[in-house]
């Protein structure tokens, strides 16, 4: 099993930034792809960004340029720095993480989210 927990959601004004970040922990034997989804009141989840083991990013087309998703492999954890901040942001971030365990289970696991609120 891996779990995964975020932290550094808040709230801010629109502008202002955040950082946040993802732990996974438990019996890992090596995660492929984290990622960060959010999903605002009433709407689906959706893909904020994502970086493979090598580095190789993705980003939603609404956060280019502004949002930057990073890792520390040998701490089993992600980042996504977050500037200039738009209302339009505010969701609950949760990471997951492509991950296989020791026993050579490979699974997608999902953080408890954190709550992002953007004020204008």
């Amino acid at each position: 099993q891996v779990q995964l927990v975020e932290s550094g959601g808040g709230l801010v004004q629109a502008g202002g930034s955040l950082r946040l970040s993802c732990a996974a922990s438990g019996s890992i034997f090596r995660i492929d792809v984290m990622g960060w989804y959010r999903q605002a009141p009433g709407k689906q989840r959706e893909l904020v960004a994502a970086i493979t083991s090598g580095g190789s990013t993705n980003y939603a087309d609404s956060v280019k340029g502004r949002f930057t998703i990073s890792r520390d492999n040998a701490k089993n954890t992600v980042y996504l720095q977050m500037n200039s901040l738009k209302p339009e942001d505010t969701a609950v971030y949760r990471c997951n993480a492509d991950a296989t365990t020791t026993a050579r289970i490979k699974n997608v696991y999902w953080g408890q989210g954190t709550q992002v609120t953007v004020s204008s």
